[in-house]
């Protein structure tokens, strides 16, 4: 499937009071156009780090945390997968989408291919893991780990590039966090 299609999907699954970390590029700019909230934070200029922001935030809140990121920022924190395992968030649900390359800056091949992230999550005590391939395998993951306790992990194979059309995301980093601040002010 397409990256903006399990995109879709995902999206469909997020409540009004879920917390969204999605990592730098393609991915946040996608997930942005589709559904845009204040409950969403888009980690701009910042590969890498969106599983440890994501982290924080479900160990300090009782919201459903969702990160979403690429192989190229998973494959830049791999520490952190470890150190979900350990905290144990019940309240968290790790996305991986993987195209095996850093689409974002050109398409130059990532080593994801060669990486089962979803072996790594379950070594490192993630409590569900699954790797999908289809849209069905997709939405029956995430119905299912979702009436679970986490920390929950999904790898999504994606295929083919991004959209040309798909706009940056138009908020300031300062933006995105004072409308996040108000949103997590809220019960």
């Amino acid at each position: 499937m397409k990256r903006i299609e399990a995109i879709k999907i995902i999206s469909r699954h997020i409540k009004e009071k879920d917390m969204v970390f999605s990592t730098t590029g393609m991915i946040s700019r996608e997930f942005c156009d589709i559904k845009d909230r204040n409950g969403n934070f888009y980690l701009l200029g910042s590969m890498g780090l969106t599983s440890s922001v994501g982290l924080g935030a479900a160990l300090c809140s009782r919201r459903k945390v969702f990160i979403l990121e690429g192989d190229g920022s998973a494959l830049m924190d791999m520490g952190t997968i470890a150190t979900i395992g350990v905290q144990k968030p019940k309240n968290l649900t790790h996305i991986v989408l993987d195209n095996e390359s850093y689409d974002s800056t050109g398409g130059q091949p990532t080593l994801s291919g060669k990486v089962k992230f979803e072996k790594i999550a379950i070594a490192c005590e993630y409590k569900h893991a699954a790797r999908v391939t289809t849209k069905e395998q997709l939405e029956k993951s995430l119905n299912s780990f979702l009436k679970k306790n986490g920390p929950n992990f999904i790898l999504v194979k994606i295929t083919g590039k991004s959209s040309k059309s798909v706009q940056r995301v138009k908020l300031t980093p300062a933006e995105l966090s004072k409308r996040f601040a108000l949103f997590g002010q809220r019960s």
